[in-house]
C-alpha cells in the first residue's frame, strides 16, 4: 500500500531524473526560482536548449490564449 503511494515520485524520478533532483533540491534548500542567481540561470538553461521553441507552439496554429470548445 505505501509502495502505491510513492509510485508516481518514483515514476518521474526513473523519467526525468536531472529534472527530479533539481527539482528536490530546490525544495529542500526553499529556493526561490524568481530569485537573481536562479532565475539568470534557468533563464541561460531554456535559452540553450532551442528544441523547447517548437514544442511550445501548436501544432493548429491557435497557440496565442485560450480556445473555445464545444462537447456534443
Amino acid at each position: 500500500m505505501f509502495i502505491n503511494e510513492l509510485s508516481p515520485i518514483f515514476r518521474e524520478f526513473t523519467q526525468h531524473p536531472v529534472s527530479f533532483v533539481g527539482g528536490f533540491f530546490s525544495g529542500v534548500l526553499r529556493l526561490n526560482l524568481a530569485d537573481d542567481p536562479v532565475k539568470s540561470w534557468l533563464d541561460k538553461q531554456i535559452r540553450s536548449n532551442s528544441y523547447t521553441s517548437n514544442t511550445t507552439d501548436a501544432h493548429n496554429g491557435k497557440a496565442t490564449g485560450p480556445q473555445q470548445i464545444s462537447i456534443d
